[in-house]
Order: C-alpha cells, then sequence, then structure tokens
C-alpha cells in the first residue's frame, strides 16, 4: 500500500525542478536579406529572450549565449600547391562533406572558455569545432590536419568565417542582443541562425531561425537565367563576347 505513496511523492519532488527549467525565445531583426549590385554586407542583429533563470547564477555570469549564423552546407575542396619546375601547380587535395558556405560566431564571452571541447565538438559550435568529415580516402592524420586548418584560414581570409567573443550582450536581466556580420559575397540560399544556451558550462537549450539571403535586379534575372535555360544562356553569352570584342576592336583599330 505505501508503494503507490512513494511513487507520486517522487513525481510531486520532480515537477517543481521541470518546471524551472531555463527557456529561450529568439527573433531576428529581418528575416530576408536582399543582394544587389551595392550589396557591401550587411549586419545582422538577433533579439532573444530568457525565463526561469535563476537571478544569483544570472548576476554573477552563469548563463552564456553563443549566436551562430551558418549558411548553406555544399562540399568544398581545398588543393595545395607546390612548385614544380618552376611552375605552382596542384598537387594534392581534399574534399569536405556538407561544410557550411558561410558562418558567423558571436558569444557572451570566448567560446572555449564556456563549455568543454567535447560538447562544442559534439554539437558543431564555433568555427574551430566545426565537423570537417573527408570524403574519400585521406592518407594520414597530418594530412587530415593540414588540409582542416588550411580549409579554416581560408575561409576567414575571405570573410566568410568570422569570430566575435564579445557579440551577445545583456540589454536586462532576462533579455540579450547579438550582432553578426554577412559578408559582401555572402552565398546565396537559406542561411540559419541558431542561438545556444549554456548554464555554468552546462548545455540548457537551443533555438533556430531560418534568413533567406536572396539576389535581386538584374543579378538575380542572370542568375535564374543560366540555371533555368542553361542552353539559351551560354549561347546569349558567345554572341555577347564575340559583339563586344568585334566593337572593341572597330573603336581602338589604328586609322
Amino acid at each position: 500500500m505505501l508503494t503507490p505513496l512513494v511513487a507520486e511523492a517522487q513525481v510531486l519532488l520532480d515537477q517543481p525542478e521541470t518546471a524551472s527549467r531555463e527557456t529561450m525565445e529568439i527573433g531576428t531583426s529581418t528575416s530576408e536579406i536582399a543582394i544587389a549590385s551595392d550589396f557591401a554586407g550587411a549586419d545582422l542583429t538577433i533579439f532573444g529572450a530568457l525565463s526561469n533563470t535563476d537571478e544569483l547564477l544570472l548576476a554573477i555570469g552563469q548563463y552564456d549565449i553563443v549566436v551562430v549564423l551558418e549558411g548553406p552546407r555544399e562540399n568544398a575542396t581545398v588543393r595545395r600547391k607546390e612548385r614544380v619546375f618552376g611552375i605552382w601547380v596542384n598537387t594534392r587535395s581534399m574534399t569536405f562533406e556538407r561544410v557550411p558556405e558561410a558562418y558567423s560566431v558571436s558569444s557572451t564571452r570566448a567560446i572555449d572558455n564556456i563549455t568543454a571541447p567535447l560538447e562544442l565538438n559534439d554539437r558543431g559550435i564555433g568555427m574551430d569545432h566545426i565537423p570537417l568529415t573527408p570524403i574519400g580516402s585521406v592518407g594520414n592524420a597530418a594530412n587530415l590536419t593540414e588540409f582542416r586548418q588550411a580549409f579554416r584560414r581560408l575561409q576567414e581570409a575571405n570573410g566568410l568565417y568570422e569570430r566575435d567573443p564579445s557579440g551577445v550582450r545583456f540589454v536586462s536581466s532576462s533579455l540579450f542582443k547579438a550582432s553578426l556580420r554577412l559578408p559582401a559575397d555572402v552565398p546565396n540560399g537559406v542561411h540559419t541562425v541558431r542561438a545556444y544556451l549554456f548554464k555554468s558550462g552546462k548545455f540548457v537549450t537551443e533555438k533556430s531561425l531560418p534568413l533567406r539571403v536572396i539576389k535581386t535586379g538584374i543579378e538575380q534575372t542572370i542568375t535564374d537565367a543560366a540555371h533555368e535555360r542553361p542552353i539559351e544562356y551560354g549561347i546569349f553569352s558567345v554572341l555577347l563576347a564575340v559583339f563586344t570584342g568585334w566593337t572593341a576592336s572597330y573603336v581602338f583599330r589604328k586609322s
């Protein structure tokens, strides 16, 4: 007769802990980025709100937030050039499977100080923890490490991968604001905004929202034509090149 009462008491004791679990909601300053001919990059602002937080832990900075803007995923090939008989040629290459074409991360502090590297690796949070899975034969571990570092270095140099360890800040006890940068050559497609909440180094929850990046004007017309009517687009491009070359030779020819 006592067993059901004990079980019921255990359920009642567990309820407050479940009810007090922190929750998070996010929103973005825009849901769509339009790229025109004069596009020079843009800043995206993310707003968020926390609920059921521990006021003491919040006051002493035990809550951390990481916000990520992740671009469309595609296979990416990294090639190594070497000097052969005085000529630089591609000698080796490695292709990574479905990596983000663009990646921007902001956080309340350096993400390696927020939680353990294993947690970051498991969730793929941060530029140094994005899964880079090679396709095909790898060779040895040294080659894999070398190409992974080269990929990250190239993406950063091109402005496609960015990090801001102080880009997220609390504007009140429960509201936070984050800023992310979109480069001038941000890829087209559906990007994803992700926000991760940590408490005392432990993962609590995450939220995500889509962000559409689209071309507008003549750029979109050309893109649509190239994908929807490739044969006509190719013929037109050749004729345009011939006409342009002939016109230039006529205008600048010697009398």
